[in-house]
């Protein structure tokens, strides 16, 4: 039986969430969530806690403890906003940006041999991914393409 485009795009997802969760597990002792935390912050810049929350879709409370984890393991900084209240400005350590580079790297090469074994080719990959980012970007921002 074959199933249909949207059921296969889940799978597929799930798959790769499990697979980068069990390496970066074994490999560098952090889940994939607190991964995909460090690597907001450092595209994010020096969000405060809340812009994190917001962009993994969470609640404060849960960005507040993993945060609290993420800087226990010296991976992230958390600072009083300058702006002032309860705010937290958030920014990675040496050994957070560190970890970032080098996992992303590994999985960049995974993919890339993943999609190779697949027959795709790896810059028709790419390119198709570059551009229903951007799709979803554009849709996030109202757009009507």
């Amino acid at each position: 039986m074959e199933r249909n485009l949207s059921f296969n795009l889940h799978v597929l997802t799930a798959r790769l969430d499990r697979a980068a969760n069990r390496t970066l597990q074994a490999e560098h002792n952090v889940s994939y969530s607190r991964f995909l935390a460090l690597t907001l912050v450092r595209e994010l810049g020096t969000p405060t806690q809340r812009a994190l929350a917001d962009c993994l879709g969470v609640t404060e409370p849960s960005v507040s403890r993993m945060t609290a984890a993420l800087a226990a393991e010296g991976l992230l900084d958390a600072q009083p906003d300058p702006a002032g209240g309860r705010r937290r400005r958030l920014s990675l350590t040496e050994k957070g940006v560190r970890l970032v580079t080098s996992v992303q790297q590994g999985f960049e090469e995974r993919l890339a041999a993943l999609v190779a074994r697949s027959g795709v080719p790896y810059d028709e990959y790419a390119e198709h991914t570059a551009r229903l980012l951007a799709a979803f970007e554009d849709l996030e921002r109202g757009g009507t393409k």
